[in-house]
């Protein structure tokens, strides 16, 4: 007699690990510990195979009703296809650039779309402010409206090469490569050894080069 066994069933949105360690700096065995971990979270609330934003903030703190620019803007970021969920291929492609093998270009390239609120091809200064308070809120420090201007003023005049008052993607490069500790935070070295827990987006070092 034949056995009816079935395979266990896959997410929506599986992609083969093959494919997916093709098109990123994952290992196939890393993809599969990944897709454990994806499993993990995309049923923490919601039994669906995805991941919501709800599940996203509680996987990254803990707290699903937890409002967060920073935390909203990754999310957008991962939520590729813009259909309010992150599936098991958007998650690893995503994940991808915080491996510590991605090109720094790309590293570069995704910093950039995080700060670009807008998406307007651009980093506004009200959009580096806002991103600024948020990464304090989220770090725990408390600095004076003056302070934070001054932040922002200083980024402004060392990034903003053609004095247009906006950062495009050249100047953001050029920035960044002066001053790489801004993008730490886009290097998880704990990607090289996946575990069952979501990777930590430490973003107090970001505000500490701020203030340089």
């Amino acid at each position: 007699m034949g056995c009816y066994c079935s395979k266990p069933k896959k997410t929506p949105g599986y992609e083969d690990p093959v494919v997916l360690a093709a098109e990123t700096p994952f290992t196939v065995s890393e993809v599969e510990a990944l897709y454990e971990l994806f499993k993990k979270l995309s049923s923490s609330i919601y039994d669906d195979g995805l991941i919501h934003k709800e599940e996203f903030q509680l996987a990254l703190f803990r707290n699903q009703n937890k409002k967060n620019l920073f935390a909203d803007r990754i999310f957008d970021l991962f939520d590729v296809k813009r259909n309010g969920v992150i599936d098991f291929g958007e998650f690893v492609r995503s994940l991808g650039f915080f491996h510590p093998n991605a090109p720094v270009e790309d590293k570069i390239a995704f910093a950039f779309r995080l700060y670009d609120l807008r998406q307007t091809g651009f980093i506004e200064r009200e959009e580096l402010n806002e991103m600024v308070l948020a990464l304090l809120h989220e770090s725990d420090l408390l600095l004076s409206d003056d302070v934070v201007e001054a932040i922002v003023d200083k980024t402004f005049s060392d990034a903003d090469k053609k004095g247009d008052g906006k950062i495009d993607q050249q100047e953001w490069k050029e920035f960044v490569l002066k001053h790489p500790t801004l993008i730490k935070n886009m290097t998880l070295p704990y990607l090289m050894d996946i575990t069952l827990a979501f990777p930590s987006f430490v973003m107090s070092s970001e505000v500490e080069d701020y203030e340089m």
